[in-house]
C-alpha cells in the first residue's frame, strides 16, 4: 500500500509541475527582428514566439533555450505559410526541446553554410529538437558553384518532418546529417514525411538530395532514421541519398521519377528495406548502389528504372583492396533478399572492375528475390568474379547468365495489381518477391498541405498564343509582357532589333510559314538567355546581315557568367545565313556557369558561318563541370561553316554525373570544320560525352569527327554515316590504355583523290 501511495503522490507532483509549467507560458506575437531579440534570450519551458505575417527580409533567427518533452520552446508562424523568410536570412537552433513551424523560405539565400541548422556554432547543438511544415522553396545562392546546405542537423535525437523542400540549384547537399563532433555521432535523427522536389540536373559532383555523414567519419554510426519521404524528379546528379556513415536505417520512402540512386557510398550495417522506385521508362532512373559491409537491402519494389553503371536499378560494387577511407571499401556480409525488381533494365554485379577496384563482392547473399522483365533478355551484367554471392530461391521469367542459374528458378510470372493502393505482388508458388504490409506512400501524405507541389518546369506552348504585328516594336513589347510557356507568332516581314532581346522566361517565337519572317539584328547577339528562360524558334529566318563588324558575334548567347537556372534551347525549320560579317561569328555561344537541361537543332538550314555552330565547351577546367545534359542535331543542313558544327566538353575524373548525352542524325555537312582558327581541327568536337549516338550523317569536303574518351565508361557509336573526301573519326582515349572502345561500323568513306 506504502508503494502504490508513493507512486500516486510521484504522479500527482508530476501533474503539478506540468500545470505549473502550463501556468507559466507565455505566447508572443512578434513583429519585427528587434522585437523577437528582445524575448529570444529569456524563453523558457512551453513558450511560444509567433511571427507576424508577412515577409521578414534579412532576418537571422536564433532559437536557443531549454524547453522540456512536455512543454517544448516553439517558434512558428502567426498562419502557417504565410511568414516569408526572405533576402538573406537563415534559422539555427541550439539547446533542448526546441519546435520551429510554419515558416517559408524563399526569394533569397542563406548568408551563412546552412538555411537551417541544428547548432548555434561549432560547440552549441541542439537536442531532441524539431523543425516541422517548413517550406524551403528556390532558396538559391546565385552562385551556382558557392555551396551551401538547406538543412544542416547536428546534435543527437533531432528529427526534420513534414517539410517541402525543392529546387536546389547551387552546389551542395540539400539535406546533410553531419557527424564531425563527437556530440553529433550517433545521433538517432529521423527525417521523415518529407516532400523533396525538384532538384535539377547539376552538371557536376555536389547536388545530392540527402547525405548522412561525409567520407572522413564514415566507420562512425550515425543511426539515423529515413522513413516515409517522397522524392520526386530530385535529379542533382548519381547519388540521390548519399550514406557515408553506419547503422542507419532508410524505410518506406517513395523515389519517383528520379535520377539516380540510393547509395551505401561509405559505412556500414545500414538497413534498407521496404523502399519503392518507380522510374516510369525514364533515362537514368536508378535504384540502389551497394558499398562496404554488412549492409541488408531486403523488402524493396524497384519497378521501370533506366539507369546503368553506377546509376543502374541495382548495382553491387567492387571494392579497392585496402581502400583509403574515401575510395570503395570492398562488399562484404550483403544480405540482399526478397526484392522486385519488375522491368529493371539493368542489374550490374561486381561494377566498376579495374585495375585499382579490384576486390570483389564476398561472403554475401542474394536470395530470394523476384526478377521480371518484359523484354527478351535478363537485366544482370557481370563486371568480375561474383563467386563471393551466394543464390539462393530467386525467380525470374527470363534465363539469367550461367554463374547465376543454380539460384534462379526460371518460370512465367503474372503480376496481380488488383489493389491500386498496393504494388503489384507475384502469382508464383515460390516465396521470393516484396511484399508490402501497407499502402504505397503518396505524395500527398508528405511535405504540408498548405503549399503547392508545383510541377518542375514550364512546357513549350503551354500558355497564351500572341498575334505580333509586323514591326520591330510590336515584337519587343509583346516580348515584354508575355508569360511564360506563352508562343509569339510573328506576321510575315523583316524585323530588324536594335537591341539584345533578353529571355528570362519560357517562350516560342515562330512563324506560320517558313521563309515569311526574317529577324536580324544590329548588337553582338540577337537573343541572352538569361534565369529563367528558355527559348523555342520555329520557322524563323535569323540573318546577320546587320550585325556589327566584329570578331566574336553570336546569334543567340546565354548569360555570360553564372546562370544559376537550367535552360532550354529548341530550334526547328528554320534558315541561318549571312554570319560572315567578320570572323568566328558563331550561331550558339554558352557561358561559364550556364547548363541546358537541352539543347536540339532539328531540320534546320545553316550557310555561310565564320564561326562554330553551336560552342558548349566554356568549362574547361576539368573539374567534372560541363554545359548541357542533351544535345540533340537532326535533319540539319549544314555548309560553309567554318568552324566546328559542335564543341561539346566535360573535362575531369569525377563519376557522379549523367551526361553529356549526345545525338546526331540524318545530318548533311558541306565544307565544314576547315576554318584556319577551329583549332580542334574537327567538325564535330567531342571531349568526355558519355553517350554519344551518331548515325545515318553526310560529310562532304569536311574535318573529322574526333571523339576524346576521358572519365567513366563512354557508350559511343558512329554508324551509318557517309564520309566524303572526309576523313575518318578520329578517337582517342585518354586515360586509359589500349584500344578505343567506340563502336564504328557500317561507315562509307569515298575519295576523289584519283591519285
Amino acid at each position: 500500500m506504502r508503494i502504490v501511495n508513493m507512486f500516486r503522490m510521484n504522479i500527482i507532483l508530476l501533474l503539478m509541475v506540468n500545470l505549473s509549467c502550463d501556468l507559466a507560458a507565455k505566447e508572443y506575437l512578434i513583429d519585427s527582428p528587434q522585437a523577437y531579440l528582445d524575448v529570444a534570450g529569456n524563453l523558457s519551458p512551453g513558450d511560444t514566439v509567433k511571427l507576424k505575417n508577412g515577409v521578414w527580409q534579412d532576418f537571422e533567427i536564433l532559437l536557443m533555450g531549454k524547453g522540456t518533452e512536455s512543454a517544448p520552446i516553439t517558434l512558428t508562424a502567426e498562419t502557417k505559410g504565410q511568414v516569408i523568410l526572405s533576402g538573406n536570412s537563415n534559422l539555427r537552433l541550439a539547446g533542448e526541446y526546441l519546435v520551429v513551424s510554419g515558416l517559408v523560405f524563399k526569394n533569397g539565400y542563406t548568408p551563412s553554410s546552412a538555411v537551417i541548422s541544428f547548432r548555434r556554432n561549432k560547440d552549441e547543438f541542439a537536442y531532441h529538437s524539431r523543425v516541422t511544415e517548413v517550406v524551403i522553396d528556390n532558396y538559391n545562392n546565385p552562385d551556382k558553384q558557392e555551396s551551401d546546405y538547406w538543412v544542416a542537423l547536428y546534435g543527437r535525437h533531432n528529427r526534420l518532418d513534414h517539410s517541402h523542400i525543392v529546387g536546389k540549384r547551387n552546389k551542395g547537399v540539400t539535406v546533410a546529417v553531419r557527424l564531425n563532433s563527437e556530440n553529433s555521432q550517433q545521433n538517432h535523427h529521423r527525417i521523415d514525411h518529407n516532400y523533396f522536389g525538384y532538384r535539377p540536373t547539376f552538371g557536376s559532383n555536389g547536388g545530392e538530395t540527402l547525405r548522412i555523414g561525409t567520407s572522413h567519419f564514415s566507420l562512425t554510426d550515425s543511426h539515423t532514421l529515413v522513413d516515409n519521404n517522397f522524392f520526386e524528379h530530385t535529379n542533382g546528379e548519381v547519388e540521390i541519398i548519399s550514406i557515408k556513415s553506419g547503422k542507419n536505417i532508410l524505410r518506406n520512402n517513395v523515389f519517383y521519377e528520379a535520377r539516380g540512386t540510393l547509395t551505401m557510398r561509405h559505412g556500414n550495417g545500414n538497413i534498407i528495406e521496404e523502399n519503392v522506385f518507380l522510374g516510369n521508362n525514364v533515362p537514368h532512373t536508378g535504384g540502389i548502389r551497394v558499398i562496404n559491409r554488412d549492409q541488408i537491402i531486403r523488402n524493396n519494389y524497384l519497378e521501370g528504372l533506366t539507369g546503368y553503371r553506377f546509376g543502374s536499378g541495382f548495382t553491387v560494387m567492387n571494392g579497392v583492396p585496402d581502400s583509403p577511407i574515401n575510395r570503395y571499401h570492398q562488399v562484404d556480409n550483403a544480405i540482399i533478399e526478397h526484392n522486385t525488381f519488375l522491368n529493371v533494365q539493368h542489374i550490374h554485379l561486381a561494377a566498376g572492375s579495374d585495375a585499382e577496384r579490384s576486390a570483389p563482392p564476398v561472403n554475401s547473399v542474394f536470395r530470394n528475390n523476384l526478377v521480371i522483365n518484359d523484354s527478351h533478355s535478363h537485366p544482370f551484367a557481370i563486371f568480375d568474379d561474383i563467386s563471393g554471392i551466394s543464390f539462393s530461391g530467386n525467380v525470374s521469367n527470363r534465363a539469367v547468365p550461367a554463374s547465376m542459374q543454380y539460384g534462379f528458378a526460371v518460370n512465367n510470372i503474372e503480376m496481380n495489381n488488383a489493389n491500386s493502393d498496393m504494388l503489384g505482388t507475384a502469382l508464383s508458388p515460390e516465396n521470393a518477391g516484396a511484399t508490402r504490409r501497407a499502402p504505397i506512400l503518396k505524395k500527398q501524405q508528405t511535405g504540408v498541405n498548405w503549399y503547392p507541389k508545383t510541377t518542375a518546369e514550364t512546357a513549350f506552348n503551354s500558355g497564351q498564343q500572341h498575334h505580333v504585328k509586323p514591326h520591330v516594336n510590336s515584337l519587343l513589347s509583346t516580348l515584354e509582357q508575355a508569360k511564360s510557356g506563352d508562343i509569339l507568332v510573328l506576321a510575315p516581314g523583316t524585323y530588324i532589333v536594335p537591341k539584345l532581346i533578353s529571355i528570362d522566361k519560357t517562350l516560342t517565337l515562330k512563324a506560320e510559314h517558313k521563309g515569311t519572317v526574317t529577324l536580324a539584328f544590329e548588337r553582338t547577339a540577337l537573343f541572352e538567355i538569361v534565369d529563367g528562360g528558355s527559348l523555342l524558334l520555329e520557322k524563323l529566318t535569323l540573318s546577320g546581315q546587320y550585325s556589327p563588324d566584329a570578331a566574336g558575334n553570336s546569334v543567340i548567347r546565354t548569360k555570360k557568367w553564372g546562370l544559376l537556372h537550367n535552360y532550354r534551347f529548341v530550334m526547328r525549320q528554320c534558315d541561318i545565313e549571312q554570319l560572315d560579317v567578320n570572323h568566328s561569328f558563331h550561331f550558339f555561344t554558352t557561358g561559364k556557369g550556364a547548363f541546358a537541361d537541352n539543347v536540339e537543332l532539328s531540320e534546320n538550314t545553316f550557310n555561310g558561318i565564320t564561326g562554330d555552330i553551336l560552342q558548349l565547351n566554356s568549362e574547361i577546367e576539368d573539374l567534372g563541370i560541363y554545359n548541357a545534359e542533351y544535345v540533340t542535331l537532326h535533319g540539319n543542313s549544314f555548309s560553309q561553316v567554318q568552324g566546328a558544327i559542335i564543341k561539346l566538353y566535360r573535362g575531369g575524373t569525377d563519376e557522379s554525373t549523367f551526361g553529356p548525352h549526345f545525338t546526331m542524325t540524318n545530318n548533311i555537312l558541306k565544307y565544314s570544320g576547315k576554318g584556319k582558327r577551329n583549332k580542334q581541327a574537327a567538325s564535330v568536337y567531342l571531349h568526355g560525352v558519355q553517350v554519344t549516338d551518331i548515325n545515318n550523317n553526310t560529310f562532304t569536303n569536311s574535318a573529322p569527327i574526333v571523339l576524346e574518351h576521358t572519365v567513366g565508361e563512354p557508350k559511343s557509336v558512329i554508324i551509318g554515316n557517309q564520309f566524303h573526301n572526309t576523313p575518318a573519326p578520329e578517337i582517342r582515349e585518354l586515360r586509359v590504355n589500349g584500344p578505343h572502345t567506340a563502336i564504328v561500323e557500317h561507315n562509307t568513306f569515298v575519295s576523289d583523290d584519283k591519285r
